[in-house]
């Protein structure tokens, strides 16, 4: 997996989908509400920029109460907490641990089975942080999943993209259970989409992919 403390480029066109793409569909749907009310239409700026501000509230709120902005690495939540980070294990995973909340905390520092002196990260944070990655790095991966597994702890095991197809969890939601086929026979499950799965037509073992437009008549009748 490589270097978990080596800067990563997430495989997620954040600023495109986070700051375009869902505010724009927000926007339209707001768009569309007004003409109905009023019959008059509406120009909408969308810019993506503008828009991350959003998905950064805590370093905002942070640096405009403090007048500290959290740099890189630095953060509660950027990698400057013991209580919100990526850990390797022993085989080279990565645990991602998220106990916040202080009840969290103790369950997951029992679990780890960190030193008492330790678990008040408030005083000495990045020695907490390096014991804790010291610990983790003792064990694999099972290991770890073994053992958090059935815990109130916030941490779980880092998977890959295509894990996900065949999680349990998945499966049963049936995330993935619409199936494509081109005009060659080819077929693949399809993207999902963030709609409540009452919107969604029910799957078929496979169906033709549509052109495009074909299915608006069903969204915007």
């Amino acid at each position: 997996m490589g270097d978990p403390c080596r800067p990563v480029v997430p495989p997620a066109l954040i600023a495109d989908i986070a700051g375009g793409a869902y505010p724009a569909v927000l926007n339209i749907l707001l768009a569309l509400e007004e003409r109905r009310r009023t019959g008059h239409g509406r120009h909408l700026d969308v810019a993506m920029a503008d828009n991350l501000f959003p998905l950064m509230f805590w370093a905002v709120g942070h640096g405009l109460v403090t007048g500290i902005w959290p740099g890189n690495g630095e953060g509660y939540v950027t990698g400057g907490s013991p209580r919100y980070g990526l850990y390797p294990t022993k085989d080279g995973k990565v645990v991602a641990a998220a106990p916040l909340e202080q009840k969290f905390w103790e369950t997951f520092c029992d679990l780890i089975g960190l030193e008492q002196g330790l678990r008040d990260d408030a005083k000495n944070s990045a020695a907490t942080k390096a014991r804790v990655a010291a610990i983790i790095a003792t064990e694999t991966a099972d290991t770890w999943r073994s053992r958090f597994a059935g815990k109130d702890c916030c941490c779980s095991i880092v998977a890959s993209i295509g894990d996900a197809f065949t999680d349990p969890h998945y499966v049963a939601r049936g995330v993935f259970q619409h199936v494509l086929t081109n005009p060659e026979g080819a077929t693949m499950p399809a993207l999902p989409v963030p709609l409540d799965p009452g919107f969604r037509v029910a799957p078929k073992t496979a169906i033709a992919s549509p052109a495009v437009g074909a299915d608006n008549k069903n969204y915007l009748a």
